[in-house]
């Protein structure tokens, strides 16, 4: 990797609302061992293979945001922009805030609400996005899912319209990994087409590029709900902390 000169940046997106957590603070303030998205940014800080590192932040949060990275020295951090009216639009403001000039950078996105990515899924994820273009964290699905069906989309409604072939399900996750140059391709395609995606690999499915799985943990969650901080205090309880 090192004969390419890679320069490899992470934009960690801390841009969300506080609406399904049913606070005023935003989400990744709050507390585990340390706020959550301080456990998020240090598994990049860490990472020998990460160069820099851009926060996505709202605006309101910018002063919270350097309080976070002041009291734990990270020095990785070059910049904090704002983030957007939607994730993609935030996405877009972290990645082009990017000084990637090289064809072969790379830029990872993750959400500052998953505060327990590890070392081994990170470089995994970045060596198969130089190998392949772009790759997601993934997990397979242990549950199964089945397709709604309704009219009307009113849940009292809802059937069953078909179980889906759970062996090839996968519940998305973060980091993604992708080609500096195929990722901003991919946001400027999908602005001017005014495609609306849920996740950056998305972008990259729209204009009909290949994308690889990379294995990550289940532990690797997103707190999102007051249910998923209590889990999240248990994983930290049952890797000793």
């Amino acid at each position: 990797m090192g004969s390419l000169n890679i320069k490899i940046t992470a934009v960690i997106m801390a841009a969300g609302k506080a609406k399904r957590m049913g606070g005023r603070k935003n989400k990744v303030f709050l507390r585990l061992r340390k706020p959550i998205l301080g456990h998020a940014i240090e598994a990049f800080e860490k990472n020998p293979l990460v160069n820099e590192i851009i926060l996505v932040a709202n605006k309101d949060d910018f002063s919270e945001c350097r309080r976070v990275i002041k009291k734990e020295e990270f020095t990785k951090i070059k910049k904090i922009v704002e983030g957007g009216k939607t994730r993609q639009e935030s996405s877009y403001n972290g990645i082009f805030a990017a000084e990637n000039s090289g064809k072969f950078d790379i830029i990872l996105t993750h959400d500052g609400a998953r505060p327990f990515v590890t070392q081994d899924v990170i470089i995994n994820s970045i060596n198969d996005a130089v190998k392949f273009g772009a790759s997601v964290v993934a997990v397979p699905v242990s549950n199964t899912i089945k397709e709604s069906f309704s009219q009307k989309r009113k849940t009292d409604e809802l059937i069953v319209k078909k179980t889906l072939q759970r062996d090839d399900l996968w519940e998305i996750q973060t980091p993604q990994v992708f080609r500096a140059d195929l990722i901003k391709k991919a946001h400027e395609y999908c602005r001017k087409n005014k495609i609306e995606t849920t996740d950056d690999a998305a972008m990259l499915e729209e204009i009909g590029l290949k994308v690889k799985i990379t294995r990550g943990h289940y532990d690797n969650l997103k707190i999102t709900t007051p249910d998923d901080l209590i889990i999240a205090k248990h994983i930290l309880k049952k890797n000793g902390y």
